[in-house]
């Protein structure tokens, strides 16, 4: 092994160990916390965590032999599993993290209204399309033999050895990751966008009450008061970098798919 694969295994092998602890901690607090499980968002929270719990046990290890071995760990047989399990996986955690914005938008745009318009039967209603959807696509890449060892990413993944397939193939995997990736990242940025303009919204009205209320009952003294705005605003202004996290994790994680 180079030294540039034995940094690849390395940082494999740490991203598995990493998925495995946080997700099973996450899953923990599932268990152990009656409030989470009343909670609508927990059932979009289950799901993500058991497609990331699956996929770091199936496909992160045989990904580990194959950057190791440089070859197809295991029969086709285990791989087409693998690779349908890869797909499957990958495609429902997606849609899993825009069904969670969704649920935040509401909350947050929506706040009187949230629990009318999201209950547990919606819940399970959006759910069941996550999985009609992302189990769709490894059906068919699967009857049509487009499931195999790809040694480019050393992982049994979407890949056609045909050459004579290769148009049918591109359209395929065109509509694939416009309906999954891409309609998940617009979910996301549509909906943090929304609750951005709430929260700053929000900001901007707690600013007016707070030197409204600091003018009327502290003595203020003028020269002081300038100072006080810019503070309030940067103190609102946290937010933003917050709002950006789950957008840039989920970017830098399934770019790469």
């Amino acid at each position: 092994m180079s030294i540039w694969e034995v940094i690849l295994a390395f940082v494999v092998v740490v991203l598995m160990l990493v998925a495995l602890l946080a997700n099973v901690l996450v899953l923990m607090c599932f268990l152990y916390s009656a409030d989470i499980r009343k909670q609508v968002p927990g059932l979009f929270i289950l799901n993500l965590t058991f497609c990331n719990l699956l996929m770091t046990v199936s496909n992160m290890p045989l990904t580990l032999a194959g950057i190791i071995y440089k070859s197809q760990p295991g029969g086709d047989h285990i791989c087409h599993v693998v690779g349908f399990l890869e797909t499957f996986l990958t495609t429902n955690s997606m849609l899993s993290m825009a069904a969670l914005s969704i649920d935040r938008w509401i909350a947050v745009v929506f706040p009187l209204s949230y629990h009318s318009k999201m209950r547990y039967r919606d819940a399970a209603l959006i759910l069941s399309y996550t999985w009609l959807h992302s189990v769709s696509f490894p059906i068919v890449a699967a009857s049509l033999s487009w499931v195999g060892f790809h040694h480019l990413y050393a992982s049994c993944t979407l890949y056609n050895k045909r050459p004579a397939d290769r148009t049918q193939f591109v359209i395929f995997t065109g509509v694939f990751h416009t309906l999954s990736f891409l309609l998940s990242l617009i979910i996301l940025c549509f909906t943090y966008l929304k609750v951005l303009k709430v929260a700053r919204f929000h900001c901007k009205r707690i600013d007016v009450i707070t030197m409204q209320t600091l003018v009327l009952l502290v003595d203020i003294h003028p020269s002081q008061k300038p100072c006080c705005i810019p503070e309030r605003e940067q103190a609102g202004a946290a937010h933003v970098p917050s709002l950006g996290i789950p957008k840039g994790s989920w970017a830098l994680c399934f770019t790469p798919f």
